[in-house]
């Protein structure tokens, strides 16, 4: 495809808003791990609202610009066509920016101190909510023309397999308009008309299940582009294959069926749900874990085809035959040893009884923070290295200042995020700038608080360092020879595939029914049983 039919200006817009603002939340990072270490003194609620500020723009403004960014770019290059309707694409982004404004709005004027996830009774001015509703809108946006454009090559090449970077794009599409949904129904018909002062009250149980529904799903959302970048890029920069095309269908599939209805595992010590169904949302938390493994043996099956076709011998002797020295090489093996230790964490917050262990406290940022914050963040920053050249026709900057900002990422990530598992289980609470227990028990905290601040100094120097390797890129006078966006041929070319493999339509099917069994009637029963215990009718 010729470079003037590339939506770069539209990627851009996106992938700056998203890295800008992520640079600003990695400060506030700082700033409330130095609070909770004593290094720095709390003002007023400024803890509160940076917590509210960090949260927000890393789950929603970073990730949902640039996967948006990400996917126009993505669908362009892999189907080989102009992005449909891009009017309507820079509406999404305008819209978007306004909701981001008015977040901003909020939070700067002190109106918004109600973290990442909003729980009522904690309530915010209401151009958060509306801010929000905007931003969600916005991206439906893109859900629209990434499905749009997935048909229209499908009809013009009937029976052909779609390219697997598309197919995990419109997995995602997919999966973000299944899952926002249930965090727009609570702003829109909760929180919104609460913050105009039209009701009075709202049920807080309805709208922490509206939100459950929205809670868990959104992390695959974020961790789908991730999984591409591991599929169609790593590979191809290592200078491999991929191992199998089909196996990375079927992992997309399975992270859009069962990462949505399994929201309730953040719910197990909530008095609103019955535990049958939270145990029902604990088995398919479980389930979630298969795409996972499915990506971690195709990515390294093909690394080792890469690091043997080097000339790597023996048993583990293709591992230093990979060129480690290559960003998009680097950042996988480092995703895929973070998304390891993080795993293991999530085992415990899933699992029935050993969550109450570690409910509320410093364990489930740090089990988050290595999924999030590690395998998904790094991933985009090595998307974004390959891609920068790609787009502005300029070389690299630094491909060793990548691998140092790479590098440091991981470690400051590590430093910070063992303390917390720690802390975690010594019952250290989250989400809080004061911890007035005994202290003696305090004091066995002091020496990981201040090594989380020194990992939090790393993150900032990383965050740094990636921004002045994309803002020099713009100014190298070196050019970029090869612009062609280039995808890694699977092993065994897919010549012909399952009408199951190559769509969406029947696994549309399954989790309607899916998603009907696990929240239809969790969401009823508060107009079923109004005034009644509800928990005498729980399963």
């Amino acid at each position: 495809m010729s470079e003037q039919h590339r939506p770069v200006g539209l990627a851009m817009a996106h992938l700056w808003v998203a890295f800008l603002t992520f640079l600003l939340a990695a400060v506030l990072g700082l700033y409330q791990v130095a609070v909770r270490a004593g290094v720095v003194p709390q003002w007023d609620e400024g803890y509160y609202i940076s917590v509210s500020a960090h949260g927000n723009i890393m789950g929603f403004v970073l990730t949902t610009f640039f996967i948006v960014g990400f996917g126009y770019y993505t669908a362009n290059t892999s189907l080989k066509r102009k992005v449909w309707a891009p009017g309507l694409a820079w509406t999404g982004w305008l819209m978007m920016m306004a909701g981001v404004l008015l977040v901003v709005f909020a939070l700067i004027t002190r109106q918004a101190t109600v973290l990442y996830t909003f729980y009522p009774p904690l309530t915010a001015h209401w151009t958060y909510y509306v801010g929000a509703a905007l931003l969600v809108v916005g991206s439906f946006l893109w859900c629209v023309i990434m499905i749009v454009m997935f048909g229209q090559w499908k009809k013009d090449n009937p029976g052909k397999p779609v390219p697997l970077a598309m197919y995990g794009t419109t997995a995602n599409a997919i999966l973000w308009l299944w899952t926002a949904t249930g965090v727009a129904l609570e702003v829109v018909f909760q929180l919104i008309p609460l913050a105009f002062g039209w009701v009075d009250t709202i049920d807080v149980g309805l709208a922490r299940t509206l939100f459950s529904w929205t809670l868990h799903p959104i992390v695959y959302f974020w961790l789908i582009p991730a999984y591409i970048a591991m599929y169609v890029f790593v590979p191809q920069a290592a200078g491999g294959r991929l191992f199998s095309d089909e196996m990375g269908r079927v992992a997309f599939i399975m992270l859009l069926v069962f990462g949505l209805p399994i929201g309730f595992h953040h719910l197990y010590v909530d008095p609103f749900q019955s535990d049958g169904y939270k145990l029902f949302h604990a088995a398919g938390t479980f389930m979630v874990a298969v795409p996972t493994l499915f990506t971690g043996f195709t990515v390294m099956a093909g690394l080792e085809i890469a690091g043997r076709l080097h000339g790597g011998k023996g048993l583990f002797g293709w591992i230093k035959a990979l060129p480690w020295e290559k960003p998009m090489v680097l950042a996988g093996g480092l995703a895929l040893l973070m998304l390891t230790a993080g795993g293991f964490g999530g085992v415990v917050n899933a699992s029935y009884a050993m969550n109450t262990m570690v409910h509320n406290t410093m364990w489930v940022p740090a089990h988050f923070h290595l999924i999030f914050g590690g395998t998904v963040v790094i991933m985009y920053f090595a998307i974004s290295y390959y891609l920068w050249p790609k787009m502005t026709g300029r070389a690299l900057f630094s491909a060793g200042m990548a691998r140092k900002q790479l590098w440091l990422w991981t470690i400051g990530m590590l430093i910070v995020t063992i303390p917390w598992h720690w802390l975690g289980l010594l019952g250290v609470p989250r989400r809080t700038a004061w911890v007035p227990y005994d202290h003696p028990l305090v004091e066995q905290w002091t020496s990981s608080q201040y090594i989380m601040v020194f990992g939090a100094i790393l993150l900032v120097l990383s965050a740094l360092l990636f921004i002045i390797n994309l803002l020099m890129t713009h100014m190298n006078s070196a050019r970029e020879d090869n612009r062609e966006v280039e995808y890694a041929e699977p092993i065994h070319p897919v010549l012909n595939i399952s009408k199951s493999l190559n769509g969406f339509a029947i696994w549309n099917w399954i989790l309607l029914v899916y998603m009907v069994a696990a929240f239809a009637y969790p969401i009823l029963q508060f107009w079923m049983l109004s005034g009644q215990d509800v928990m005498a009718w729980g399963w």
